[in-house]
């Protein structure tokens, strides 16, 4: 079965051809970095990562770029989302941008998110931006006024054609105050007049300004991946007026298309005082970081909620459903537990290879689901269908053979774990040695405190550990493992 992808541009499922074979270029819209990252965000990058890591399985070469917002994404009211930031906390916007982008890069290593092969940001690009606005207005697409640059949506007939909304069913201005100084409601900013307290400038030939938030993306995925790529990635929430401003200025600009691809990431839903499903997002404080999650659950089960929903549906969190991906993660977790340790000591020989044929099922049932636009909920549920028959092979066959059980291991960790990313890669295991039995110690003493609600001593010891490069993983009713990375 060949690889097909729904794509946002004509709302249909259809193979997947790349421009060049056996090389993927990849553009996904990164985080705005003024603040801590949530678990909104989880879902759109572990989707992002699952998506990444099954393409390098398959084979393809990925050349991945992930852009990071650090100036010219603007609340309604017209503020930079980083001065306003910088303001309440008392700090320079480079402080509040570096701050926060390395907090997102530690959370995305923490729940096991490959690092995007380049990174770039909107403020080292002003130069790419500036040359793609001149472009622009000399084709007639784009005006400046005032000292500000808007791209008219009027000059470009396929503005619409990825949110298929027409130009006079748009929100006027939206994600920037209305100006009077466009022709048009809907023409959107490419550039920006600096009023005199705004920090963040460059020089340009229309005066001191900073760029708006959509140009950013068109310049940097040009400058990275050319000017017709292969997959446009992002969240559904960003579909209009980001992307849809995405297309308009960047086809207008190079004749060119776009992205041939695009992938959008349903949302992450949190019930509302109603009962109610309401987007995760900051403006409404209804959102739980990353960080907070992490400390309450192991990364592995973050993923397994993530990928119990399809990419492209919206997931709603709660406790209770966090808590049923725990309990399926669990299940893999210690069989995967029980094979490694059986490894160790287990026979030579092939005791027990009639589960082979599972595993070869498995597979093909695995890939199938994935080559199915990437539909992550049935091939985790492939692996969960295998394990049944793992744990009656440890039950029924106790004397199973290093051959089957390295078998076993082998499609656990290259499905669950290189393309997944819920089994951990390391050898989970109880040791007689001193160093295993002080870490059990420990563990013991950070579960006390924990039952005792010190969880000030409890996250000490846990943040210890993992500077001893010993990572735990709580379960909730299997006790705590730990491995050494």
């Amino acid at each position: 079965m060949s690889l097909r992808i729904y794509n946002v541009l004509n709302r249909e499922e259809m193979p997947f051809e790349p421009l060049v074979e056996g090389k993927i270029t990849m553009y996904v819209c990164g985080p705005t970095v003024y603040d801590h990252s949530h678990l909104g965000h989880a879902k759109t990058y572990v989707s992002f990562d699952i998506i990444n890591r099954y393409l390098r399985a398959r084979g393809y070469d990925v050349l991945y770029v992930q852009n990071l917002t650090d100036v010219g994404h603007l609340l309604d009211t017209g503020e930079d989302r980083i001065l306003k930031r910088a303001a309440q906390m008392a700090a320079k916007p480079m402080q509040i941008v570096e701050t926060y982008a390395r907090y997102y890069f530690e959370d995305m290593d923490a729940l096991g998110v490959m690092r995007p092969d380049i990174s770039p940001r909107a403020s080292a690009h002003v130069p790419e931006q500036i040359d793609m606005i001149l472009t622009l207005i000399d084709k007639g697409h784009a005006y400046e006024s005032n000292g500000s640059v808007y791209f008219d949506v009027r000059s470009w007939e396929g503005y619409g054609k990825l949110s298929n909304r027409r130009i006079e069913e748009q929100d006027a201005g939206s994600r920037e105050a209305v100006r009077d100084d466009k022709r048009h409601p809907d023409d959107f900013a490419l550039w920006k007049r600096a009023d005199p307290e705004h920090i963040l400038r460059w020089n340009s030939p229309w005066g001191e300004g900073f760029p708006g938030w959509h140009i950013e993306c068109s310049a940097m995925s040009r400058k990275y991946l050319g000017e017709t790529f292969d997959i446009h990635g992002g969240g559904i929430d960003n579909i209009f007026p980001h992307n849809e401003c995405e297309i308009a200025q960047s086809e207008a600009c190079h004749d060119a298309e776009f992205a041939r691809y695009w992938i959008l990431v349903g949302s992450l839903m949190v019930p509302d005082s109603a009962g109610n499903p309401v987007k995760m997002s900051k403006s409404l404080g209804n959102f739980f970081t990353i960080r907070d999650a992490l400390a309450l659950h192991p990364a592995q089960v973050i993923r397994t909620f993530i990928a119990s929903g399809h990419y492209r549906k919206p997931i709603t969190f709660s406790e209770d459903s966090l808590n049923g991906a725990r309990q399926g993660w669990e299940r893999l977790f210690v069989a995967v537990h029980r094979v490694r340790e059986k490894i160790r000591t287990a026979p030579t020989g092939d005791e027990g290879n009639g589960i082979l044929s599972v595993l070869e099922d498995t597979r093909q049932r695995f890939v199938a689901a994935m080559d199915d636009d990437f539909n992550a909920p049935v091939a985790l549920s492939t692996l969960y269908d295998m394990t049944r028959e793992v744990n009656t092979l440890l039950t029924t066959v106790p004397n199973a053979g290093a051959e089957v059980l390295g078998a076993i291991n082998q499609t656990y960790s290259e499905l669950g774990g290189d393309i997944l990313g819920v089994v951990p890669p390391q050898t989970v295991g109880y040791s007689p040695e001193r160093e295993a039995t002080l870490i059990r110690l420990l563990i013991d003493i950070r579960n006390r405190a924990r039952q005792e609600k010190n969880y000030a001593l409890a996250d000490s010891i846990r943040t210890d550990l993992t500077q001893l490069n010993v990572t735990l993983e709580d379960t909730s009713n299997q006790g705590t493992f730990w491995h050494v990375l």
